[in-house]
This record gives structure tokens, C-alpha cells and sequence, in this order.
């Protein structure tokens, strides 16, 4: 076209939790199409929920300015307001609940992940300890057994797939949900010649492609990696050097481990025990060159903690760590010589208060990086360990994420100030007091981050095209309140150009630097720590080695290796509610995105062929689907490949937000069965599949 404007610019998806490199064409300040970045894909390749947020950038059912509640809450009553009155609505209130309560009782919580340093200082600077993310009801069984483990979370270290032999995935449906590079180098791994095994509770996509698949009873993954244990010690198939060198507690290990035989976790789980031995010879065949994937969502229940675990006790015995295929511990700027990224956390003073939650004080075992969000309500309702009086919710909704809707709502609904800020409508937003609109990713420039890695990197999510409607960029927002509230001192920047000068100053590097690819390499090769004398680097516990005895454990009163408890059945009559994702939607928040919402609008019960004929119920039959008072309907979806115990469905759908057309009660709503799950576990996460449900034609 005559006289047209266009550009390519480099950025970081927002859609989900991956966070993909990306490379956006504009066309005349428009959004033509949305690449992977090749500089860090390899190829131009980018999953359908990235590609398709042109039509969120577009969307006219987004938020589209500030709002302030004009009644009741949850009435769907509001205002439309300016950014300065709704700006100063918000600091006001928590300027009098910070002089009456003390800054700890206001709440921040977010989706998690790289881009939250704004978020962390915001709340230390008002003198609040409470910062969460959602992991509670995803991977904090994950994080915090690491943590224990190995002195370091579950995100610390990265998979090797280009150089892996062997590979289990445990309920990882990396093929359907799925993280582009890792589900490109999962492909290319098995096209090399990677042999892998699959355990789920039922068939997926993923077990089509595998060279074994059981289909396991639920949480009986925790049976087979103790008969996994059991035959690579009984058998010395382990790493011996490694383990002699690296690892503490091989002594308790061998005794705990002693009666989980194969014989036994089949009776437990359903799998051969002649399978089992073959499993364990095979990964001992291929190390260290193994990856044991921990999965995703993997808040299950109460076990879950001790599953996590043993999944790193095969790693420590099998070599894996810091192995060419194996486990990487992630490097950061500092290992490549560089001073670090300056950070605004690091700005506002120490806050030595209680977290509402527990963490540090009463759950000294877990780690606060993440939170356990499930404990608000009860901190709300009981003001324990003191009132909790305002919540900030960044572009997140805990009435979708977590268990017992009802309950946490129960609890926001006592709060003196609720604040949702997002790009979309939410449930929480439907019940806030303020909404305030951010700019998409695609309409912002967001600090820059250190992606960790062999190689790591600096990352920058750049906008592309200008804000739609009358949104603002998070650090904006944060800056214009950190104002009102009198700490805009710990905030050093006018805008965004000046922001992140002042993150690279002590680097030596500046803005134009990412014009190229996009990122900056911080070394152009991987670094490994040296195995036989260097993993005191990687291993950040106490004694600088991976302790199958956790000295945080044992120093808190919890056991490295409690007995094996049986997993129960459903009562009489009932299944076992698991829920999932795939490759079309992030949970749901996306369900109205109107391309996303084409391709799969609705969820549909799956359940087992054979139990499915014992109730009369057909393929794509409509099915009643009860429990705990709630009774909603689904479209039956039948397999043979599924537990008979076990009923699944996708997560995130059936949203009663009705500003959000597309999407507006459209399928099942999970979570609303799972009520009294807003607990802790060991682990720090909710067990959301202790749920169980009754099926029959609708």
C-alpha cells in the first residue's frame, strides 16, 4: 500500500505464564501479525493464545477506562471515572487504613513470574510484608520442595531436551498445554531419538507420542517413584560419585525406601511391576541425561509435596544436575561478570512484620517469594494475625483460580478497599471497588528483566502500538500512587525511558541496546558449573549440598520421609474432579478473546467409557454434574483411556462476568465444587483434587 508506516518490534508475550518472545509487524499503528522472535525461537513459531492477541488489543469488552463501584458490591453497578479521581479514591483509602491499621494490613497479589519487581516494592514500601501470586493453587508443592531440597525454587533451574536420553512426564501435557520452546525442543528431542515415559490419569496427545503411557490411579504418581527408588538403590543403578560427593542423607533414604517394592506400587498404582523395573533400568541407562518433568498445576493434594520431592531424589541419584541433558541450574547476570540489574525492591526499607499468611513464622518451611493466598479469607475474616483491611489485585482472579469461590469471596467482601487492575473484566473485578485499566503488552514497555538460564540474558517487553482506550502501563500506575502515598521516593523515574536507565546504569548497557534482537546475550556460550567440585553454586542449601534430609524440614518438625499414605477413593457414587488446560486458552482468561473463543468456546466432561455406560450416558450426551450443592451441566466426552475413578474437565470456564459477552456462563464452572480446599498443605498448596463429584443424564 502507497505511504504506508511499518515496523517490527520485539517484545515478551503476556497471554500466559511462559512469557514467549515475540516479534510484532505494525502497520500504520495497527497490529498486522504476532511472531515468535526467531533471535531466541530458532523460528518464527508462536502458540495460538500469542498470535491471537491482536484481537484482545482490539477488543471494545475490555476494560476500557477507571471505574469506581456506584453501589452494592457485586452489583454491577459503576462509574466511569478519570485517572486522577480514581487514582486519588484508591490512595486516600489506603492512606487512612495504613494510619489506622498499620501498612501491613493492605494485600498485593499477582499472576507471579519475572515482571513483579514493581509489585514487590510498591507493597514493602507502604511497610507490607504481604505480597502472593497464584502458585498455591499451581506450583508450590514444586517450589518449595526444591527449596528445601536444594536451597532454591523450582524456577532456578532449566530442562536440557537438546541433549536428554530419557524423560518422564508426570501429567506434563506438554504437547496440548503448552510453552512454545519447550514443546518445539520436546519435538525435536524425540525426532533426535529421546525415549520417554507418560503418566496421567488419562490419555492426552502427549501419551500418543509416548514409548510408555500408564494411566495411572489418581495420586498414585508418588507409588512409582518410591518403586522407582527402590529398584535404582536396591540395584546401586545410581550415580554413585555423584551421589557420594553431592548428596546428604543416602544413609535414611536407603532404610525409608526399603519396603516400596515395584510388587507393592502395583498394587498402589496399577502398574506392572515388570514395567516399573524397566523404567528404572532405562533412566538408569540414560544418565545423567534424564529429565523428570515435575509438571504444571500440580496443587493435588495433600502429597503433593512428597511427589515434588521424590521427583528431585531421582534426579540427585541419577547425576542429572548441572548434566548436559539433564537439570541446569539457571545462571544470572553476576556469573557472566556483569554488576547486577538494579532492582526496586531493593529500594524501600526492610518490613519486619508477620506476613499474613504464616510463611516465615508459623510455616517456617516455606518460601515467601510466592505466598500461600489461600489463607486470606481466614486472615480477613478472623484478623489473624491482625486485620487485613485492603487488597490489590494485579491481572489476576482469584475467584477463578482458586478453590471455594464463595469462601474467598466471603472474606474480600469484609475488606475496606478493593482494587483489581487489568486489561480484561474479571470475577474479583466484578466485586471491586476500583477497576483500573492497564495497557495490554502489546501497548507498554515494561521493565527490564534477567532471564536466568545456561545463557542469560537481559529481556525486554517493548510496545508496540499505543495504548487502546484510556489505559496506562503499570509503571505509571504504581508511580502515580507510590506519589499520593508519599514513598515516590523509591521510584526514581519520570518515565519509561528513564526507568530503565536507572535498572541498567551500574550494567552498562542502555535502551537501544534490545533495538537489535530484542535481548541483550550476556554470554555467548553456556556456563556450567563444574560437577565434580563446583555445584556448592547451584545448591543453596546449608550445607551446600542436595539433602534427601532437609535440614529445614527436620529443623521445623516435618519429616523428610513420612510413611506412604494410600490416596482414597471417591465415596459411593462419586468420581474424582481433575481439571487441565490446552494449547487454545490460559485458563480463563482468554475464553473472550474472540478468536480463541471460536476454536473451543465450552468445556465437556470427560469420563470413562465403561462407567459412562454403566450411568446410560453417551457421547456428547448432556450430563448433570453435582456436588456440594452445585449442579451445573456439560456435553459428555467419552474415553477408554481414562481412570474409571476419575472425571476431567477444562479449567477456567463457566466465567459469570457479564461484560464479557463471549465468554458470559458459557460451560462448566470447576471450582465452585471445590469447596473447604482453601487449605494448607505441607507443601503450601491447595489439594484441588480432593473433589469429587456425581454424574448421571441430564
Amino acid at each position: 500500500m502507497s505511504g504506508s508506516m511499518s515496523k517490527k518490534v520485539f517484545s515478551v508475550c503476556a497471554t500466559c505464564s511462559v512469557r514467549c518472545p515475540i516479534e510484532v509487524d505494525v502497520e500504520n499503528g495497527a497490529i498486522k501479525h504476532i511472531w515468535g522472535n526467531p533471535h531466541l525461537l530458532g523460528g518464527r513459531y508462536l502458540c495460538p493464545r500469542g498470535t491471537a492477541q491482536k484481537a484482545t488489543q482490539a477488543d471494545t469488552e475490555r476494560v476500557r477506562h477507571p471505574m469506581i463501584r456506584d453501589g452494592e458490591r457485586g452489583s454491577g453497578k459503576w462509574r466511569k471515572a478519570s485517572w486522577e479521581e480514581a487514582l486519588d479514591y484508591v490512595a486516600d483509602k489506603l492512606k487512612n487504613i495504613i494510619e489506622h491499621h498499620g501498612g501491613e494490613s493492605i494485600v498485593f497479589g499477582d499472576r507471579g513470574g519475572p515482571f513483579n519487581d514493581l509489585h514487590r516494592a510498591f507493597i514493602k514500601a507502604l511497610g507490607s510484608p504481604n505480597y502472593f501470586n497464584q502458585h498455591a493453587t499451581c506450583s508450590n508443592s514444586v517450589h518449595n520442595a526444591h527449596n528445601a531440597m536444594a536451597g532454591q525454587r523450582r524456577n532456578t533451574v532449566a530442562y536440557d531436551y537438546k541433549n536428554c536420553n530419557y524423560s518422564i512426564l508426570y501429567s506434563r501435557n506438554i504437547l496440548e498445554s503448552i510453552g512454545t520452546k519447550e514443546a518445539k525442543d520436546f519435538i525435536d528431542a524425540l525426532e533426535r531419538g529421546m525415549k520417554f515415559t507418560y503418566t496421567d490419569v488419562r490419555w492426552t496427545y502427549t501419551a500418543a507420542k509416548a514409548d510408555r503411557f500408564f494411566t495411572l490411579r489418581p495420586g498414585t504418581d508418588y507409588a512409582f517413584n518410591l518403586a522407582l527408588i527402590n529398584v535404582i538403590v536396591g540395584e546401586k543403578l545410581y550415580d554413585a560419585e555423584f551421589v557420594n560427593t553431592w548428596v546428604l542423607g543416602m544413609k535414611e533414604l536407603t532404610s525409608f525406601i526399603e519396603p516400596y517394592t515395584p510388587e507393592w506400587a502395583e498394587r498402589e498404582t496399577g502398574i506392572p511391576a515388570k514395567q516399573i523395573i524397566a523404567v528404572a533400568h532405562e533412566l538408569s541407562d540414560a544418565k545423567p541425561a534424564v529429565i523428570l518433568h515435575q509438571g504444571w498445576m500440580t496443587a493435588r493434594d495433600g502429597n503433593d509435596y512428597y511427589l515434588r520431592r521424590s521427583i528431585y531424589i531421582l534426579y540427585g541419584l541419577l547425576g542429572a544436575y548441572e548434566a548436559p541433558g539433564g537439570l541446569l541450574f539457571n545462571k544470572n547476570e553476576t556469573h557472566c561478570g556483569f554488576k547486577p540489574l538494579r532492582k526496586f525492591v531493593n529500594m524501600p526499607p526492610k518490613v519486619e512484620k508477620k506476613r499474613f499468611d504464616g510463611i516465615g513464622w508459623k510455616y517456617k518451611h516455606l518460601t515467601a517469594d510466592y505466598g500461600c493466598g489461600q489463607m486470606l479469607p481466614h486472615a480477613i475474616l478472623n484478623e489473624d494475625p491482625y486485620p487485613v483491611k485492603a487488597f490489590i489485585c494485579y491481572r489476576f482472579d482469584p475467584l477463578a483460580a482458586y478453590p471455594d469461590p464463595e469462601a474467598f469471596k466471603k472474606g474480600l467482601e469484609k475488606l475496606d478497599l478493593l482494587v483489581s487492575v487489568d486489561i480484561n473484566y474479571s470475577q474479583i473485578g466484578m466485586v471491586s471497588d476500583v477497576i483500573l485499566p492497564e495497557a495490554m503488552h502489546l501497548e507498554r514497555t515494561d521493565p527490564v528483566i534477567v532471564k536466568g538460564g545456561p545463557k542469560p540474558a537481559l529481556w525486554l517487553r517493548r510496545q508496540a502500538v499505543e495504548p487502546k482506550y484510556d489505559s496506562k502501563p503499570k509503571w505509571w500506575i504504581i508511580k502515580q500512587l507510590a506519589e499520593r502515598l508519599g514513598v515516590g521516593q523509591y521510584f526514581p523515574y519520570n518515565d519509561i525511558d528513564e526507568l530503565i536507565a536507572w535498572q541498567l546504569q551500574d550494567m552498562g548497557f542502555k535502551l537501544s541496546d534490545f533495538d537489535e534482537k530484542g535481548f541483550i546475550e550476556l554470554s555467548p556460550k553456556q556456563i556450567l558449573f563444574d560437577r565434580k567440585t563446583g555445584l556448592g553454586a547451584g545448591f543453596k542449601t546449608p550445607s551446600k549440598k542436595l539433602e534427601f534430609v532437609s535440614s529445614m524440614l527436620e529443623e521445623n518438625g516435618i519429616p523428610s520421609f513420612p510413611p506412604y499414605e494410600t490416596p482414597g477413593s471417591p465415596p459411593e457414587g462419586h468420581f474424582r474432579l481433575i481439571t487441565g488446560k490446552i494449547a487454545v486458552h490460559t485458563q480463563g482468561t482468554t475464553l473472550n478473546n474472540k478468536y480463541l473463543n471460536e476454536i473451543q468456546s465450552e468445556n465437556k466432561m470427560w469420563m470413562n467409557t465403561a462407567e459412562a455406560a454403566r450411568l446410560g450416558i453417551k457421547n456428547d450426551d448432556l450430563v448433570e454434574v453435582s456436588g456440594e450443592g452445585v449442579v451445573q451441566t456439560a456435553k459428555a466426552a467419552l474415553s477408554e483411556y481414562i481412570h474409571p475413578e476419575v472425571v476431567y474437565t477444562l479449567h477456567g470456564y463457566g466465567r459469570d462476568v457479564p461484560l464479557q459477552t463471549r465468554s458470559y456462563k458459557k460451560g462448566l464452572r470447576d471450582n465452585v465444587y471445590m469447596k473447604g480446599l482453601l487449605t494448607m498443605t505441607v507443601g503450601g498448596n491447595c489439594p484441588v483434587a480432593e473433589c469429587f463429584v456425581r454424574i448421571k443424564k441430564a
